[in-house]
């Protein structure tokens, strides 16, 4: 007398083959459907369009020779920003968005003030990477773009 539980019958193979690929579809999808509802979206409308300045924005852009330095510190994001001297640079306006690079689930508009050579703005940030997308106004009208990348460590860093 054979025990029928030990066999492997057409069923039971059609059954386990149809699982396993049940579950790969799934996850595919799942994934599929989480990529495509995380996206930030575009950046521009008509990416012709915004290339066309693209060279001579650089140029003035890069002729400021400002650089940018970001940190996070006692629950405040400070932004310095330098002239090629390294003196804190004429800004006449300033605003950025800081956010995740994958998602726009947690951006943030910093509310910035000018103290002792740079901008601050309190944060409350959770560990992991961040993005500034900084939009800076030299006195002269010049405008300045730039995204800064930066890992912040926790509240307890």
């Amino acid at each position: 007398m054979s025990d029928s539980r030990k066999q492997l019958t057409g069923p039971k193979v059609f059954a386990i083959f149809a699982g396993a690929f049940g579950l790969i579809i799934s996850v595919n999808l799942f994934m599929a459907y989480s990529a495509i509802s995380t996206f930030p979206g575009i950046e521009v409308q008509n990416s012709y369009v915004a290339s066309q300045g693209f060279n001579d924005r650089l140029a003035r852009q890069r002729a400021l020779g400002w650089d940018i330095r970001v940190a996070v510190e006692g629950g405040e994001l400070q932004v310095h920003i330098t002239d090629p001297d390294g003196t804190p640079a004429e800004v006449a306006d300033l605003s950025a968005t800081l956010g995740r690079a994958t998602h726009t689930r947690d951006d943030i508009t910093p509310e910035f003030t000018y103290a002792r050579g740079s901008f601050r703005a309190p944060v409350e940030l959770a560990r992991g990477n961040w993005n500034l997308r900084l939009v800076a106004t030299a006195r002269d009208g010049t405008e300045f773009q730039q995204r800064v990348s930066f890992r912040h460590r926790g509240p307890d860093a």
